[in-house]
């Protein structure tokens, strides 16, 4: 399994204080700074800025239509996949602007992968679902492949699940097994970043918990950005949550911080109508 760097100091929990010692400060790998999108001549999002910290889960929340996964898309430029789109500000990953001309976007998309929200596996076989991303990125050993498509497998608990049926359809099986094949996926390739838009929206009750708890233990050897309309499921799993909502219609990020602040004593009136229930 791929890790961060070893200093990296477990997420916060309820009950510490807002600033620990030096060695606790988290350390932002993205840095968004005055992000705005536009499809066409409509503004979808407009002047979020918030920082993503190494080693921690983010929870993205707020109603549908307010941004959250034109943002989450804009993070490694799958945004540019839409027809004309226009993104404005900055986003620096560990210092430096994905969007300058001169970055390699093969090599962004595989420090940072992205899960959708429909489980989207490859209609191949489950071996074949990630040997073919590791031949596209230039891995040519076999035996080098074959520990990388193992661990990937066993890092999302599934190898034992399939490792008698390896070259039979990723199609054939289940719903909960399908995404976690996807997040095996993304994983064969070692990423830095894990983006997830709603990974467990199409899912059942048990096949999210399953992949929840996948989510959860990813902690601290990934960094993971998740955009969520489970409430619950967001204050189980992050470390931070950003709030968003629409404003005359645009998406803006109304408030970010530690989870359990957000959640417990929000700040703004809205974050607080949001997750009482009240509003939304």
């Amino acid at each position: 399994m791929h890790t961060q760097n070893s200093h990296i100091c477990p997420p916060y929990t309820l009950g510490t204080i807002e600033q620990g010692p030096p060695c606790c400060v988290p350390q932002a790998i993205f840095q968004v700074r005055n992000l705005s999108v536009r499809y066409g001549s409509t503004t979808v999002l407009s002047g979020v800025s918030l920082d993503i910290h190494k080693g921690c889960i983010t929870a993205l929340i707020g109603p549908s239509g307010c941004g959250k996964t034109s943002f989450l898309s804009s993070l490694n430029r799958l945004i540019e996949c839409y027809d004309d789109t226009t993104v404005t500000g900055q986003v620096l990953l560990e210092g430096k602007n994905i969007f300058d001309q001169a970055v390699d976007l093969i090599a962004l998309r595989r420090r940072v992968g992205m899960i959708f929200q429909r489980p989207n596996p490859f209609p191949l076989s489950i071996w074949r679902n990630l040997e073919l991303p590791l031949k596209e990125h230039g891995v040519r050993n076999a035996l080098e492949r074959n520990a990388k498509i193992e661990q990937a497998l066993y890092d999302v608990g599934l190898f034992d699940e399939v490792k008698n049926r390896l070259h039979d359809s990723a199609l054939a099986l289940s719903g909960g097994q399908q995404q976690r094949l996807c997040i095996a996926r993304a994983l064969v390739l070692q990423p830095e970043v894990l983006l997830m838009d709603e990974p467990c929206s199409a899912l059942d009750p048990i096949s999210s918990g399953v992949v929840e708890e996948l989510i959860l233990s990813l902690k601290n050897n990934y960094t993971v950005v998740i955009v969520t309309h489970n409430l619950a499921q967001a204050k189980r799993v992050a470390n931070y949550a950003g709030f968003f909502w629409m404003t005359e219609r645009v998406g803006q990020l109304i408030e970010f911080g530690r989870c359990h602040h957000l959640f417990e004593s929000p700040v703004h009136e809205l974050t607080a109508a949001y997750v009482s229930g009240t509003k939304g």
